[in-house]
């Protein structure tokens, strides 16, 4: 797909045409090129423009999904914005959404932007947004913070069998047998300490980053695997950290391996990547902790490595073959759950959906390239063109604007 935004001068000649029109927000853009083929097929409500339920022309309307803080919510004014939970007549301009799981039926016409609070995209139809021109944008880095702590929290869990611990101090109290037996039992829950041992941390985006300079501050060795690892996140990296040249050599002399890389389905992706392969390279008492998705785990594979050793394995996603393994800790999907980072991605979903709605800014778009505009000159417009990407489609569109006598002054 090509996204081309360009900036036009309509002064009189715009007029004239109706197939470019700019009007405020809260009316429709026709958006037409002449006798060029459309092919539009999209959900459509039959919303219209005189709905008693279109009482703000003038501001833009946002439609969320789940809770979203209110915090996050407070960054668009109220002068040029409304946000509500429902639109009746489905005539949202952008949508703000988490863990809901998007359906297109719930994407109207007059949805231009879509933004998940949150890293994953995997509860948005991205590829069929992008067929309709609709950027979705996500908020990288924005729960980076929490997650690392509950990684750092997985690494204790690991070290010590402080769950089985807590749980036996519970069945000995409800026996009245804490005081008498706590002493001699606790040779139970032996463990060993994080401090002179390896950390593997596969995938070194913002949370990878910030994981490996705590430990390496803990006083752990770090080893990382990550082959898109950016410029900005190589200099985030503690400087005694070693970096591997795949993920079975990262894994090989670890005792602690974390893992923070997206899932991506189909071929070529990461769906079970952790399996019998990598985790043969593994320690038999290595502790894997996986904070990013359960399904880049074989589950099958994974209850065989437990078995046969004393290794540990630490999640924060639901599983049905290691849910009650003795050597599993699962933890309910925690990892983004705190109020500070709820606010941060509510925060930064609507700054993003702000600077694209008001002036066709993209940035952390998954879909789209990023995209950026000094700010228009008076008398002028812009428009974002969303096409496919073949021979001749700028020429096509530059000659439909020249046809009606509107000038391009700019274009990205």
């Amino acid at each position: 797909m090509l996204a081309t935004s360009l900036r036009l001068t309509a002064l009189s000649a715009a007029k004239k045409s109706s197939c470019i029109n700019t009007t405020t927000a809260a009316t429709t853009t026709s958006r037409c090129f002449a006798s060029a083929p459309v092919d539009f097929d999209h959900f459509s409500s039959g919303w219209e423009k005189d709905s008693s339920e279109y009482k703000t022309e003038g501001k833009f309307h946002i439609e969320t999904f789940n809770k979203i803080s209110p915090l996050g919510l407070a960054r668009f004014p109220s002068d040029n914005y409304e946000v509500r939970e429902d639109w009746e007549n489905n005539n949202a301009h952008a949508i703000l959404l988490r863990s809901h799981k998007l359906q297109e039926s719930e994407v109207d016409v007059s949805v231009r932007a879509i933004a998940r609070c949150g890293a994953g995209t995997n509860n948005v139809p991205v590829a069929r947004m992008s067929e309709l021109g609709i950027p979705v944008f996500n908020t990288p880095g924005a729960n980076a913070n929490a997650v690392k702590e509950l990684v750092l929290c997985g690494l204790f869990l690991g070290s010590r069998r402080l769950v089985a611990g807590i749980n036996h101090m519970k069945q000995l109290g409800e026996q009245g047998l804490q005081k008498e037996r706590v002493e001699k039992d606790k040779s139970m829950f032996g463990g060993r300490e994080i401090a002179g041992k390896t950390l593997a941390i596969i995938g070194m985006g913002h949370i990878g980053a910030a994981t490996a300079r705590e430990a390496s501050a803990l006083g752990m060795k770090t080893v990382g695997y990550d082959p898109a690892l950016s410029i900005e996140s190589a200099l985030k990296l503690p400087r005694e950290i070693n970096i591997a040249d795949s993920i079975s050599s990262a894994v090989a002399e670890a005792d602690y391996i974390s893992l923070n890389i997206p899932y991506i389905k189909g071929e070529g992706g990461t769906h079970g990547i952790i399996g019998k392969d990598v985790l043969s390279h593994m320690k038999d008492d290595a502790v894997l902790l996986n904070f990013a998705r359960g399904e880049l785990v074989d589950s099958d594979a994974m209850k065989e490595f437990l078995d046969r050793g004393d290794g540990r394995y630490i999640s924060d996603f639901p599983d049905d073959v290691l849910w009650n393994h003795k050597n599993a800790i699962l933890l309910p999907h925690l990892g983004a759950s705190t109020e500070e980072a709820e606010e941060t991605a509510a925060a930064m979903a609507a700054d993003t959906i702000q600077a694209y709605l008001e002036h066709g800014t993209i940035r952390n778009s998954v879909n789209f390239p990023a995209a950026a505009l000094p700010q228009r000159s008076e008398g002028s417009i812009r428009v974002t063109v969303a096409t496919k990407n073949i021979p001749g489609m700028l020429a096509f569109i530059s000659d439909v604007f020249a046809k009606h006598g509107i000038n391009i002054m700019q274009q990205i």
